[in-house]
């Protein structure tokens, strides 16, 4: 027995040892588990949002695309209501896929007409742009790519209802978001004898233009104005996104008919 004991202390202590070196890691393993549970998350700004409550701003897409959290999302502008462009924004979640599809087929058909003539007025044709209207508060996060700061329009944060497509003369994109946060614009169909038609300047190419492309994209429309109180008319199509647009019935199917004379 007595020369047992020395070798069952032993072993004993080797015990008690292993035990406190699996209790010491435990201890550890909690206390780092709790620390990353109260730290915050890295790599992810705070929710913000833009724009104005009761306004609408607009995402312009450009023929950029990123790889954003697996995703491949289209890259662009921000228009707010007043004008103001903030660059550099991606749109991100719903309608992603949608949006850079219809970009693309503007693209196209721009590289296919842009230069040719209208019929009707005889005057060459303009690149059209593809926009899509948020209404109300825009759901955006800014976050640094590869040295880039971007602003992330969280999209699937946003009713569907709230966000709609358009598209007309590239250039008059910020003019047509402001002229929908002026109070007084109204949005306008054209009958197909309309003298605007053969107007010799860009609003009458664009009216025939807006009609020219819904042919090739089956999601288009056009042949609307917006007609603000103090401004020039803005020809325009849109484009049709499922489920969205509940709030812009009357900009998808204006009621009134312009008559450029009333």
């Amino acid at each position: 027995m007595l020369k047992g004991e020395p070798l069952w202390v032993f072993l004993g202590g080797v015990v008690v040892a292993v035990r406190y070196v699996i209790i010491g890691i435990v201890v550890v393993v909690a206390v780092v588990a709790t620390a990353l549970v109260l730290l915050p998350p890295t790599h992810r700004a705070s929710m913000q949002y833009v724009g104005s409550p009761n306004g609408f701003e607009a995402f312009v897409p450009s023929s950029q695309t990123i790889n954003y959290n697996g995703h491949t999302d289209p890259v662009g502008d921000l228009i707010l209501p007043n004008g103001t462009t903030l660059k550099h924004a991606i749109w991100n979640g719903r309608y992603a896929g949608t949006i850079i599809q219809n970009h693309n087929q503007i693209v196209q058909l721009n590289s296919q007409f842009v230069g040719q003539t209208d019929p009707v007025n005889g005057q060459p044709y303009v690149p059209l742009q593809d926009f899509y209207v948020i209404k109300g508060q825009v759901p955006v996060q800014q976050v640094t790519i590869n040295g880039q700061t971007y602003y992330v329009i969280e999209a699937s944060s946003i009713n569907p209802g709230n966000i709609a497509g358009f598209y007309t003369y590239d250039k008059w994109v910020p003019n047509f978001v402001v002229a929908m946060n002026t109070p007084g614009a109204i949005p306008e169909r054209l009958p197909g004898n309309s003298p605007v038609y053969n107007w010799t300047n860009t609003t009458g190419t664009l009216v025939y233009e807006t009609h020219l492309y819904q042919h090739y994209g089956p999601d288009f429309t056009g042949g609307y104005v917006l007609v603000p109180p103090n401004n020039p008319i803005i020809p325009y199509g849109t484009i049709y996104i499922y489920p969205g647009g509940a709030s812009f019935t009357n900009f998808i199917v204006p009621q009134q008919i312009y008559n450029p004379s009333g």
